[in-house]
């Protein structure tokens, strides 16, 4: 196997999927005292008003995103604050950070990439006319949950 191909080769291997998904829950239970739930293949298809990304660099070179509409992204923050959301910019810092704990989460998992992979401050991009083009070329893994019934998309691009 050649080294370029190692890290895709190894998140098929491996199956990153479920370790991702694992990564998502345990940090919505800890920062945000709720369960995500399995959306229905149906409801994957809403388009993300806030999207936070994180990039990783290192061993695990790729971005990590989070997307979801608008009502979630204040409802994330406002559980997170512990209190209502005055501002936007408290929305983008605290989708910001779940995303970040989230990429750190997930790393941390994979044996052997923690102390090898580093990763970026956080982005935050707002409104709904755009579209994501990751030049990432070692595919992609992606889950949709719903959050107080509302989706929230996680995306893992990889760079082989």
């Amino acid at each position: 196997m050649s080294a370029d191909m190692s890290v895709a080769v190894r998140a098929q291997e491996e199956n990153w999927l479920p370790i991702l998904e694992l990564a998502v829950q345990e940090v919505f239970e800890i920062m945000l005292g709720c369960r995500l739930e399995p959306a229905a293949a149906s409801e994957q298809k809403a388009a993300s008003e806030v999207t936070a990304m994180v990039g990783l660099a290192g061993e695990l070179c790729g971005i990590l995103s989070m997307g979801c509409g608008s009502r979630p992204a204040h409802r994330i923050a406002a559980r997170m604050l512990g209190s209502d959301v005055g501002s936007g910019e408290q929305v983008w810092d605290a989708l910001g950070e779940i995303c970040n704990m989230i990429a750190g989460n997930f790393k941390n998992k994979l044996s052997g990439t923690a102390d090898h992979c580093m990763l970026s401050v956080p982005t935050v991009i707002t409104g709904a006319e755009y579209n994501f083009h990751s030049l990432a070329d070692g595919g992609s893994l992606e889950t949709t949950l719903l959050f107080e019934g509302a989706l929230v998309v996680i995306r893992l691009g990889l760079h082989s």
